[in-house]
């Protein structure tokens, strides 16, 4: 009767199992992000790795799930690698980016494969940073930088998202992914 969802309500042994876990993968993926040199030489455009999780938490989980693995992901990440700029970026693009996927995520297989909802993400991501960025130096002028992160966010998007697609094919073989798909756990 440990994992009755009655008892527990919605936070089950189970649920907090997977969050924890997959809290634990965003903040390596973060950690490996950090370690690979830029791809090109421009502020602000990183592949978004941890977005791999977001992907799963919303496919695997569920929102709550999601969002809390983002939250806890932005302060974890700034407490061991940032600052609170560097939070702020964090979540402003996390929380932009988990809700873009969350609307686009019902037409995945009819209108969007995960690459475009991963690029969709990435967009969000970057229009949240550059939100952020707005707010800390108090001007508007930032959104000028816009057009040439969403280049980046094409490129980037559609590199985490293969990764993810590869990560699901790979997921749905394995029955008890196969049973919590569709945010059943």
């Amino acid at each position: 009767m440990l994992l009755d969802k009655h008892r527990h309500g919605y936070f089950t042994p189970k649920r907090i199992t997977v969050i924890a876990i997959s809290l634990s993968f965003a903040l390596t993926l973060s950690a490996i992000e950090r370690m690979i040199p830029p791809f090109v030489p421009i502020p602000g455009i990183k592949i978004g790795l941890p977005n791999i999780v977001s992907i799963f938490a919303l496919f695997y989980l569920d929102f709550v799930s999601a969002l809390i693995i983002v939250l806890l992901r932005s302060l974890l990440s700034t407490a061991l690698f940032g600052s609170l700029t560097s939070f702020l970026f964090s979540l402003f693009g996390g929380v932009l980016s988990l809700l873009i996927m969350t609307i686009m995520r019902k037409k995945v297989g009819s209108w969007f494969s995960y690459i475009g909802l991963s690029i969709a993400g990435a967009a969000f991501h970057n229009i949240g940073q550059i939100i952020a960025a707005s707010i800390i130096l108090k001007t508007f002028n930032i959104f000028a930088y816009l057009p040439l992160l969403f280049v980046g966010s094409i490129i980037m998007g559609l590199i985490t998202g293969l990764i993810y697609t590869f990560v699901d094919n790979r997921l749905i073989k394995i029955p008890y992914f196969r049973g919590i798909r569709g945010g059943s756990l």
